[in-house]
């Protein structure tokens, strides 16, 4: 008879990884805490933990988390060697040279750009799925990180080196990538329609998703990882407002106040805060109510039961959210993504003529420069410049 296995010891070193990676899990999604446990070392864990510790930013420390196990994953298959720090020049440029690479060549070598064996292995642990070459700015974050980490370790890296800057820029060129839009197709008026059309029912999915999606468009197209974050303390009930703010005869709208804390571009001592009238307000507070939320996370996950979790949402799924409804609604899932919510918001907002000052004051945006260029797009399309000949 086969002598049964024994069960894995509190010191198993992944185990001990994945029970300290519990402390971080309202920032680390729980089904990436078992793969980190078995890509991090006990350092890099430490490192984590000491930087939520300090403040860091959910977002950022969640990036931080995501690059280093993949380089933790990449540097065993490409070296045979757990990721050394400091990371020696060479390694640097080995990174780039496996991850910018030019098709045409690889097409002639196929020894050019990273070892078969080496995509096999990042494939099989599902921490590689597209095919050809990294897009420049995920090359750049990572490296980018990789800086970080070294630096909070109190080590210094060669990523300043002018051999590495070099190395980049040549092979950003080689590689011809154009830059891709996070979503294609931007979730405007008429697309926002169509999905709440198909998330119309009494079930409290419907419900959830019909909030969700009218929160996230209504606040100024907020970004997923903010709507996940949502919590119920960040909603503040305010005085109705009159449909009409010039008429004090015209129908009152319930409205509230959405705090958003630390976000992408502020800081957790930053006082942001949006909007929210009329139609979002009424179907987030009929979610609240039917999924008896009166704290924690605004948006949970429900199983195939009915029954809600504790748990807010994962920025993933709101992302699969989106692209479930999408494809209810007859359209393309691959040519949305929850951040086509926000460039929508802009789209829509400049469709109706609506100042681009006023549209920032909800979107939020840092940057001029980017919040227009959804409004030079409506420009284009609704003018007379594009249809001298027609």
């Amino acid at each position: 008879m086969p002598k049964p296995e024994a069960l894995p010891s509190p010191a198993d070193p992944v185990l001990r990884r994945a029970d300290e990676l519990d402390a971080l899990d309202a920032i680390l999604p729980f089904d990436r805490r078992d793969r980190l446990a078995a890509l991090l070392t006990d350092d890099d864990v430490a490192t984590l933990k000491h930087l939520a510790q300090q403040g860091m930013g959910d977002n950022t420390l969640r990036a931080l988390a995501s690059d280093l196990g993949y380089l933790e994953a990449w540097c065993q298959l490409a070296t045979g060697a757990p990721l050394p720090w400091p990371a020696p020049e060479a390694l640097l440029l080995k990174f780039v040279a496996q991850h910018l690479w030019d098709p045409v060549k690889r097409a002639e070598d196929p020894n050019h750009g990273m070892p078969a064996e080496v995509e096999a292995g990042l494939r099989s642990q599902e921490l590689l799925r597209a095919d050809g070459p990294h897009a420049p700015d995920t090359v750049r974050r990572r490296l980018t990180s990789w800086s970080i980490l070294t630096r909070w370790r109190g080590l210094k890296g060669s990523f300043s080196d002018p051999s590495l800057k070099s190395a980049l820029r040549l092979a950003v060129r080689a590689t011809a990538r154009p830059r891709q839009r996070k979503s294609k197709r931007a979730v405007t008026g008429d697309v926002l329609a169509k999905l709440l059309a198909a998330c119309a029912g009494d079930r409290l999915v419907d419900l959830r998703d019909r909030a969700l999606l009218l929160t996230a468009f209504a606040s100024g197209g907020r970004r997923r990882s903010e709507v996940a974050n949502l919590r119920t303390t960040d909603l503040i009930d305010e005085e109705p407002v009159r449909t009409d703010p010039t008429d004090a005869n015209s129908p009152p709208l319930p409205c509230l106040t959405i705090h958003l804390g630390r976000t992408k571009t502020t800081t957790a001592d930053d006082d942001e805060h949006v909007v929210l009238i009329g139609r979002p307000v009424t179907a987030l507070k009929l979610w609240l109510a039917a999924a008896g939320i009166d704290s924690g996370s605004v948006f949970r996950k429900i199983d195939q039961w009915g029954n809600v979790d504790r748990r807010g949402l994962t920025p993933q799924s709101v992302n699969l959210i989106l692209k479930v409804r999408v494809k209810q609604a007859g359209l393309d899932p691959a040519a949305f993504s929850a951040h086509g919510l926000r460039s929508g918001y802009l789209t829509e907002a400049a469709n109706r003529g609506i100042p681009l000052p006023e549209a920032m004051q909800q979107s939020l945006h840092k940057s001029v420069t980017q919040a227009a260029s959804y409004y030079n797009n409506a420009e284009r399309r609704n003018g007379r410049a594009a249809r001298l000949v027609v």
